[in-house]
């Protein structure tokens, strides 16, 4: 609901050749037939109600209106969610229309990069670019006829007129106005200047300016389905400009006929444009269209409740996408800033998104971004995904990546299941497959970690495993996989009369180079098939397990046992 109160009723005046009833030139009460009819456009006070009416066919209509001017943030992604749920959750439609007025800033590049999240995202629209529709077009740029043809029924109709003012001018009034400690608007000078005046300006090419009339007191009044009641004081805003010398039109003109003539139905929208509906609200009664609903949504917001910025960090929707995060994670992280349904649960799927989702529900306050939290739910996707389209996913990007030579197999399907566990992120993979290839054999023996094994003799360890490798019996065994390990290592604990830690240990150090990871049976048997498969790229520096025994023979351990340190050969010292 919104309502202008107090506000002289005399400047309002029909719009030629359009349908919604207006206020003419003539008195005021020539247009009713009795008090009944005045009370429903009028309150006693003079309050003029711009409730909007139903609908004709009752159809929710929304719309995302992004400007092609950078990427897309991940406040606009969520401004655009919410509106893609509210108009899915009532049956209605979703509409993208690109608002590209700012000519200079405004790119085809950022166009498409601003497309390409939103289909990343699965916020398919119903009207817009690419897709067409009935009330097209969907670019500002292409819809300038429009705005002139408006503008120019506003100028007819007395709600705006010329501004001759130079710039000089405006500044002063400015100046001016602060000196005595009023709003820096705009003083009215050509506002009711004799048609002669005009005349001669236009005579002599003057450039000006059209600059809405605004009631010089009373208050407009919005029910915002978030917020609540909202009001302003007229008096505080001044004439302002609607179309610019250069014919450009402003924003806010632009945005009002769009959402009119696009029969917008909710306005779902930054709270950083509520101060805009003032404006808006005004070029609505003007034109004598019907008010959409509004609902501001808030912002989101740093950790230090800052307004989220670059500094932050990553902040638009494509640096989480190049950073490995699933459209799934990123959808339902951004529903929850703001909105819940009131249960615990935190994950949805956008189907169930649009089943839950009401406007009702959404939070006025600022909602944190928590990279921390984003990181973990899309760990907690990844997690749940098929074995085999993780093992795709994954293995895909290893190969793009350079670290193996192909995408899929035997090996991808294991090594994936073996790691996932440590991948919140696709890119993360990388670093946990070369953590994995990788032998830093001399590294750890140094480490103050590995002190207590080598003063439990792990050089009989190691002297006794290299046995084993040389007359066959751990390369049989790891040809049978994962069941020939588990009996091979029973054996050989058997034969040194060790188990548990004292058996495990020192042989996932001398297998793997290191004191912790994921399971050493299938590690081991993984690290055997990646040697003989040529799986791996060269270029990773991964060691073969045939290198790795190599690297073991050469280890001095008398050394290591009388120091606890020692320098790695230097052919083995990038290993």
């Amino acid at each position: 609901m919104a309502m202008i109160v107090g506000t002289p009723l005399a400047r309002a005046r029909v719009l030629p050749g359009l349908r919604s009833p207006t206020f003419r030139r003539t008195s005021l009460f020539h247009r009713f037939r009795d008090i009944r009819q005045l009370r429903r456009c009028c309150s006693i006070a003079a309050s003029i109600n711009l409730a909007p009416p139903a609908r004709n066919d009752g159809q929710v209509r929304v719309r995302f209106a992004p400007s092609p001017t950078g990427n897309l943030h991940v406040g606009g992604a969520r401004t655009a969610l919410f509106n893609y749920l509210f108009a899915r959750s009532k049956g209605g439609k979703f509409i993208l229309r690109i608002e590209d007025t700012d000519l200079e800033r405004s790119t085809k590049e950022s166009e498409e990069a601003l497309l390409q999240d939103l289909t990343w995202l699965g916020l398919n629209w119903d009207e817009g670019p690419s897709v067409g529709g009935e009330y097209g077009p969907y670019r500002q740029s292409e819809r300038n006829t429009l705005y002139k043809q408006y503008a120019e029924k506003l100028l007819e109709s007395g709600y705006v007129y010329r501004c001759f003012c130079s710039n000089e001018e405006l500044e002063k009034m400015k100046e001016d106005a602060k000196l005595k400690g009023l709003p820096p608007v705009y003083a009215g000078k050509w506002a009711n200047a004799p048609e002669e005046d005009v005349k001669k300006e236009l005579e002599k090419g003057t450039s000006f300016t059209y600059r809405f009339r605004v009631p010089k007191e009373g208050n407009l009044k919005i029910t915002d389905l978030i917020r609540g009641e909202v009001t302003w004081s007229l008096n505080t805003l001044g004439d302002f400009v609607i179309m610019r010398s250069n014919g450009q039109p402003v924003y806010n003109f632009c945005v009002t006929v769009d959402d009119a003539t696009m029969a917008i139905s909710h306005v779902i929208r930054a709270e950083e444009h509520l101060p805009n509906t003032l404006r808006q609200a005004l070029i609505y009664k003007a034109l004598g269209f019907s008010m959409p609903y509004f609902a501001h949504v808030s912002l989101i917001l740093a950790p230090d409740r800052s307004k989220l910025s670059k500094r932050h960090g990553a902040t638009s929707v494509g640096q989480f996408r190049e950073m490995g995060y699933l459209p799934q994670a990123m959808v339902n992280y951004l529903a929850l800033l703001g909105w819940g349904d009131g249960t615990e649960n935190e994950f949805y799927t956008l189907e169930q998104l649009v089943e839950k989702f009401t406007i009702e529900r959404v939070n006025k306050g600022g909602a944190i971004f928590d990279s921390v939290k984003l990181r973990w739910m899309n760990g907690q996707y990844l997690q749940s995904f098929p074995p085999e389209e993780l093992a795709r996913l994954i293995g895909q990007h290893w190969k793009s990546s350079g670290i193996l030579n192909e995408s899929e197999g035997q090996f991808v399907e294991e090594v994936v299941a073996l790691l996932k566990d440590a991948i919140d992120l696709i890119l993360d993979s990388d670093k946990a497959l070369t953590n994995f290839l990788s032998y830093p054999l001399y590294a750890t023996l140094a480490s103050a970690e590995a002190m207590p094994l080598l003063e439990d003799r792990l050089s009989e360890v190691a002297s006794s495993l290299l046995a084993a490798y040389d007359n066959g019996e751990l390369s049989n065994a790891l040809e049978e996989g994962h069941a020939g390990w588990q009996s091979w290592v029973k054996s050989f604990g058997k034969s040194l009369k060790r188990k548990g830690k004292s058996l495990f240990l020192p042989l996932r150090l001398l297998l793997t180079g290191k004191l912790h990871g994921p399971d050493m049976g299938l590690s081991v048997v993984l690290l055997h098939r990646a040697g003989i498969s040529g799986i791996v790229n060269p270029q990773t520096g991964f060691l073969t397990l045939d290198e790795r025994f190599k690297v073991l023979r050469e280890v001095d351990w008398q050394s290591l046992n009388a120091d606890q340190t020692t320098v790695a050969p230097a052919n083995s010292a990038a290993h």
